[in-house]
């Protein structure tokens, strides 16, 4: 019997929430029947003072993607630090695989991967869902850098986190994937005409919807200001935004009352359960992502699931993953009437181009599928 190669992640999995959590999932789904997988999660991911949301934890009644995990990084303990690079030592794995997508875990990842000395210091990939945060600036570049100076290798989930990550990389191998199909869902709702009812829309309306995170980064604002002129073009349009908010909702709520909006724009500002996640998608028609900046998103990983055409801005990553009128629409960021001419151009494709079609092709591609080969290479790349 061959002996299964062995690969630890440190990063978050059940109980936190959110994107990074769920990829963490899909990767020990994807590779624990090809390898021994053990999750170093943490017992600290955010400290209070510095989390805007209401709760880090997963609330839900459905469990997504809980894998196995032992609770065990602090991300503001040196003593904890010690403790995991000790737990990785112990384990023996043939690659040690860091979770990267945000600065502030600089001073924990380096401690770890440094601390584990030269014994691994040809097996720690980086799997880089962001170079910077969303709303990064010079310091979290330098922090960046410094938090992945250890790494031996990269996982690029984006071209652009590809590019980035070059520019730092020198001779360390930069490989490429992409994130999961989030179809971690409840795929088998109802039809969208008895979905819409359950928001008070009817059969007939023509719904968007703006999904998860609400941060400026996002660019609901550039969407709602885009509105009035949809409102005119389509008469029984409407817009379904569910998120929490990480500012002030009020900022939204002012602008959908000024433009006086109220009777076209449905607001839920708090984070979605799991089981609630596949009624939103289901009523709507268009998924739209109007940011200001990006990488990739879970958002759009998702709206594919559920077989649901998306509307993105031309920012980061994204158009990367969306081909133009097939599986959706690209248009330039910051613009409210880019977007009213992205979305009235989907409206009238919708008679000419099967969305759904086109989204199962994109999904038959997607990278992803083939992680654990991809695996196989990184640690036979380490034995070099």
């Amino acid at each position: 019997m061959i002996k299964k190669k062995k690969i630890v992640f440190i990063g978050p999995a059940y109980p936190y929430r959110g994107g990074p959590s769920i990829f963490i999932g899909h990767l020990y789904d994807k590779l624990s029947n090809h390898f021994d997988v053990t999750i170093l999660n943490y017992t600290l991911l955010y400290p209070s003072l510095l989390f805007p949301g209401t709760t880090q934890y997963d609330k839900s009644s459905v469990t997504l993607k809980p894998g196995k995990s032992e609770r065990i990084v602090n991300s503001i303990s040196p003593i904890s630090w010690f403790k995991t690079a000790g737990r990785i030592k112990e384990i023996g794995p043939d690659l040690v695989v860091f979770d990267w997508w945000h600065p502030f875990f600089s001073f924990c990842h380096f401690s770890i991967s440094f601390l584990l000395g030269k014994k691994f210091h040809k097996n720690i990939l980086f799997i880089t869902e962001n170079f910077l945060s969303h709303e990064g600036h010079l310091i979290d570049r330098l922090l960046s850098k410094f938090g992945l100076s250890k790494a031996s290798s990269f996982l690029a989930l984006s071209e652009i986190v590809e590019k980035d990550l070059r520019t730092i990389s020198g001779k360390r191998k930069v490989y490429r994937s992409e994130l999961p199909i989030f179809d971690c869902y409840d795929l088998s709702t109802t039809g969208s005409s008895s979905s819409k009812k359950e928001f008070s829309f009817s059969a007939e309306d023509f719904v968007l919807l703006f999904f998860g995170y609400i941060r400026h980064y996002k660019g609901l604002d550039i969407l709602l200001q885009a509105m009035p002129e949809l409102v005119r073009k389509i008469p029984n349009i409407k817009l379904l935004v569910v998120g929490e908010s990480y500012e002030k909702f009020s900022i939204y709520e002012n602008i959908v009352r000024g433009l006086r909006l109220s009777s076209y724009v449905k607001m839920e500002n708090k984070f979605v359960a799991n089981e609630d996640v596949a009624k939103y998608y289901s009523a709507s028609d268009l998924v739209i992502l109007p940011y200001r900046s990006a990488t990739q998103s879970a958002i759009l990983n998702v709206a594919y699931a559920f077989h649901k055409p998306v509307l993105a801005t031309n920012v980061g990553g994204l158009a990367e993953f969306i081909d133009d009128k097939k599986t959706g629409i690209i248009v330039e960021p910051e613009s409210p009437k880019a977007i009213s001419d992205g979305v009235l151009e989907f409206y009238a494709l919708q008679k000419s181009v099967n969305f759904s079609e086109n989204i199962s092709e994109r999904i038959s591609q997607n990278q992803f599928s083939s992680i654990a080969q991809l695996f196989d290479e990184i640690i036979s790349d380490t034995t070099l």
